[in-house]
C-alpha cells in the first residue's frame, strides 16, 4: 500500500460515528505523512439512513471519491450497510465489519425483509473478512457509543501506521471527556 492510492470506504447508519471515525482515520493518515482526500455522503443520516465516507490516501491523491469497484478496505459499522457496499470492493479487498443489525424503516413497516445470514454471506464473498462484535467490546470500554473506535482499532492492525500516530489522532478528534473510554475501545479493537 506504500506506492499507490489506498481506498477505504466507511459505511454505516446515521448516529453510529461513521463521520468521526473518518475524521480520526484521516487525521492519523495525515500525521503519518500521507496525502489524504475525504468525501462524505450523509443522505438521510439524521433519520437513521445510510452514511458513507470515502477516505483515500497515498503519495498523490487526485479525487476524494473512490472509483467504482476500487475499494481496498470496506469498513462497515452495520451489517446490511456492509453487505450493500460489497460491490464497491475490488478483487482481493478486505472487509472489517461490525455485526450489528439496525432494522431499516422499510423492514420495520413490513415493506421489506432484512436479509438472513449476512455475516456468512460477507465471509463467503470475502474470505478473511473480519466480522466482530463491536458493541460488546465498546461496552467493555465503558461506553456503547465507542463502537466506531473499536473498529478503528481493528483497522489499525491492517494499516502500517505507528500506534502513537493513532493515539495522537484520537486525542485531537475526540473530546477530552470521552477520551479515556475511546482509548480503551481502540486498544480492545487492536486486540481483536
Amino acid at each position: 500500500m506504500k506506492n499507490k492510492v489506498t481506498n477505504i470506504l466507511l459505511a454505516g447508519v446515521g448516529g453510529q460515528g461513521t463521520l468521526l471515525a473518518s475524521e480520526v482515520l484521516s487525521e492519523a493518515l495525515m500525521l503519518a505523512g500521507h496525502e489524504v482526500k475525504k468525501s462524505e455522503i450523509h443522505g438521510m443520516s439524521q433519520r437513521g439512513g445510510s452514511v458513507t465516507s470515502h477516505v483515500r490516501f497515498g503519495p498523490k491523491v487526485h479525487s476524494p471519491l473512490i472509483p467504482e469497484g476500487a475499494t481496498d478496505i470496506l469498513f462497515g459499522f452495520e451489517l446490511l450497510e456492509t453487505y450493500r457496499n460489497l460491490p464497491e470492493l475490488r478483487a482481493g479487498g478486505m472487509v472489517i465489519a461490525n455485526d450489528l443489525k439496525i432494522i431499516p424503516t422499510t423492514v420495520g413497516m413490513g415493506k421489506d425483509i432484512y436479509p438472513a445470514d449476512i455475516p456468512e454471506k460477507i465471509r463467503a464473498a470475502v474470505p478473511g473478512a473480519k466480522v466482530i462484535n463491536g458493541l460488546e467490546l465498546a461496552q467493555q470500554a465503558g461506553n456503547a457509543r465507542t463502537v466506531n473506535v473499536v473498529l478503528l482499532g481493528v483497522l489499525a492492525n491492517c494499516l502500517e501506521l505507528d500506534e502513537q500516530i493513532w493515539l495522537a489522532a484520537l486525542r485531537k478528534q475526540v473530546p477530552e471527556k470521552f477520551l479515556a473510554e475511546n482509548l480503551r475501545a481502540f486498544e480492545l479493537g487492536q486486540n481483536c
